[in-house]
């Protein structure tokens, strides 16, 4: 598990959980961690979808890309539905997470999620897992479904749903939170003649739906390629990626752009609770931790990441000079980064 004590690190993300610009995201929550890292993506969210292992393994990808200093070792969970043998209740599907280091959940539909996970063996693994130090990394989907509430993409967008809002999975219930995450908010894929902002329902469904909530949730919007970070041992949440985080709270809107930091007494009254409250007795004492490796290769210093970053976004707008120029002051630093398929490796010079 992660070296600090208490709950591990949280990460909403917006979406572009496999894009560079979620980097920076990863590089946080293993700041100081134990080789090899290990990583549970849960298959849950997309459980419905005949490739859900698809989906799940190109995340497994880029993390061991993107991870390759901790030698992760990826678990794919294929806790795809109730009543089958991929169930999120069936203990040897998640067994893999009783000692992860961080658990991923992503794309697929948020009001599915909740209805396997809500109550399950898996729910209360996750939940374990994360109070003894694991992070939980969560992308589209899944990040709406972590709320008090979600927002039935689906059944409003495709299906055409009356506005309403479903019962959430509520991971921050016992912390004093009770937030509403909103994923893609500032979304443009329908252009100039479909507004898809608000998690694609637009600003004019969206603002029906606010008039739906109670009046004391708080709703987060996040950008898209963008993570919000709650550490919630040190009581303080950190925006990282490309946007920003936008909190309604008590009538009143705040945004934070990139990099900002703020304590988490801002999203509602924060409290620390009692580890185990709440969980079964077995399944608290089977999330042992286990003792503590040191990294065998050097970490990549967050200035160095940053370049990398930089040069990639440079490569992607074809600036080939300025994508030399980054890689000369990553050399300078005493890195060198190659190009592969699945994004760029760093390694010491």
């Amino acid at each position: 598990m992660t070296m600090t004590e208490g709950p591990g690190m949280i990460a909403l993300l917006g979406s572009g959980e496999t894009a560079p610009s979620s980097g920076v995201v990863y590089d946080r929550l293993t700041t100081r961690v134990e080789v090899p890292l290990r990583v549970s993506i849960l298959e849950t969210p997309a459980g419905f979808q005949p490739n859900s292992e698809r989906v799940a393994n190109k995340v497994a990808d880029f993390l061991r890309v993107r991870l390759q200093n901790l030698r992760p070792e990826v678990s794919l969970l294929p806790a795809r539905a109730r009543g089958t043998a991929h169930s999120p209740d069936n203990p040897a599907t998640t067994a893999a997470m009783l000692q992860s280091d961080m658990i991923f959940l992503g794309p697929g539909s948020p009001t599915y999620a909740v209805r396997q996970l809500a109550g399950s063996l898996a729910w209360q693994r996750l939940q374990a897992r994360h109070r003894r130090g694991a992070a939980v990394v969560s992308a589209s989907a899944a990040t709406i479904a972590l709320g008090v509430l979600a927002m039935p993409v689906y059944e409003i967008y495709k299906v055409g749903a009356e506005l309403h809002w479903q019962p959430g999975l509520d991971l921050l219930a016992p912390y004093g939170l009770s937030i509403i995450f909103v994923p893609h908010w500032n979304n443009t894929e329908g252009g100039a003649d479909l507004d898809t902002s608000r998690c694609y329902m637009g600003q004019e469904r969206y603002d029906q739906m606010v008039t739906l909530l109670p009046a004391e949730l708080t709703v987060v919007g996040i950008d898209e390629h963008t993570g919000l970070v709650l550490d919630l041992a040190g009581e303080q949440a950190e925006v990282m990626g490309r946007g920003g985080v936008t909190v309604m709270r008590a009538g009143r809107t705040q945004h934070y752009p990139r990099t900002s930091r703020f304590v988490l007494s801002d999203l509602g009254p924060f409290q620390m609770i009692d580890p185990c409250a709440g969980l079964p007795p077995e399944v608290w004492a089977e999330t042992e931790s286990r003792p503590r490796v040191a990294p065998a290769t050097p970490r990549v210093p967050d200035e160095v990441r940053t370049l990398v970053e930089e040069r990639q976004d440079a490569r992607t707008r074809c600036d080939w000079a300025a994508a030399d120029v980054l890689r000369a002051r990553i050399v300078v630093a005493g890195w060198q980064v190659k190009d592969t398929p699945d994004g760029p490796v760093v390694e010491p010079e």
